[in-house]
């Protein structure tokens, strides 16, 4: 129906043509027989048939090829060779990628104008924690130490999370030990894992992963940093690893407030602070477990997460044994070790 539509004119011009032939034989020409008539008219109504269904037909074969195309998520017109406008389909998709391409130098640009102010930033902090330790009143110190520390913290955060949130960021994986990047990430927030009175078990074993030892640990940041916001009185992290013939799982376990059931299978999302909202206890902005899945899926790792409210929640990160291909990263280089 829509291919009739779509080619109404002509097909009311040969109508109307036809109709004119016929009056024509039929009131001019009256000593020609009606038979010849009626047989020329068969043989251009067959032969008219057979070229608008050869027609309609490559019609349908090519909708069909658009509908699957359709679908890819690839530019697509330069597979349709045989479609309308395609001159203009190659003019904005020149003008679009241009424009794609002006924007990604925009954000290049503003992404490395802020890496560069966090790493001027963290001169002075590291200054002020330096002249912090001359303070002789304690309890100014200690409450003064902890804010320098969150502020460390944020700055370390913003700056990988800068990375990770544009494509154009490079990913290192290489070989490294499993419990080097827990152990790091322990040494990032022990700071405030002493000032918790943090009870810590630590079973991970020195097994080898490929990976981004810096996102990885930053990953691990996340968790511990989790586990330390919403501790309970008497603190427990606990973090292991176990292994099978496919994959490695490194489990953080602690046994702070929990996850309630209605939020649970939405902590990955972005922006997403849970239904509690914590009671006005804790202000989060509900980016970093979803950095945390986002820099995962770059690397090529899982996450899952259990909880039960008010009783412990246990985070396991699944890591494959096998050196992940380097072509399924965009803008990535691949180090074995």
């Amino acid at each position: 129906m829509d291919y009739l539509k779509k080619h109404k004119k002509w097909t009311s011009l040969l109508l109307f043509t036809a109709i004119c032939y016929n009056l024509y034989f039929i009131y001019l020409l009256r000593d020609q027989h009606v038979q010849k008539l009626l047989y020329l008219d068969l043989l251009l109504f067959v032969t008219l048939c057979c070229l608008l269904g050869a027609d309609a037909m490559r019609h349908y074969y090519w909708l069909k090829k658009k509908q699957t195309l359709l679908s890819s998520p690839h530019v697509i017109c330069r597979e349709l060779q045989a479609g309308e406008n395609l001159d203009v389909a190659y003019h904005d998709t020149a003008i679009l990628e241009e424009q794609l391409r002006r924007q990604s130098d925009a954000e290049y640009n503003l992404q490395d104008y802020i890496a560069r102010w966090f790493h001027e930033v963290k001169i002075p902090l590291s200054a002020c924690l330096l002249m912090n330790e001359k303070i002789t009143d304690v309890s100014l110190r200690t409450s003064q130490k902890e804010q320098l520390e969150k502020i460390r913290q944020q700055l370390n955060s913003a700056l990988l999370g800068c990375k990770v949130q544009s494509r154009l960021s490079d990913i290192q994986i290489r070989a490294v030990s499993l419990d080097s990047c827990v152990k790091t990430s322990i040494h990032n927030n022990q700071y405030f894992l002493i000032q918790k009175q943090f009870e810590i078990h630590l079973s991970a074993q020195s097994h080898q992963i490929y990976t981004d030892p810096s996102w990885f640990t930053y990953v691990l940041d996340q968790l511990i940093q989790n586990a330390i916001k919403y501790a309970g009185s008497h603190p427990v992290l606990d973090i292991q690893s176990m292994e099978d013939a496919a994959e490695i799982r490194l489990i953080v376990t602690d046994n702070g407030e929990g996850i309630p059931e209605c939020d649970i299978r939405r902590i990955f999302e972005r922006g997403y602070t849970g239904s509690s909202h914590h009671n006005g206890k804790y202000k989060s902005t509900g980016m970093g477990l979803y950095m945390a899945a986002q820099i995962l899926e770059k690397l090529g790792h899982e996450i899952t997460v259990e909880s039960t409210y008010g009783s412990f929640t246990r985070f396991t990160i699944h890591i494959n044994k096998h050196l992940p291909d380097p072509d399924a990263y965009f803008g990535s280089s691949l180090q074995k070790m």
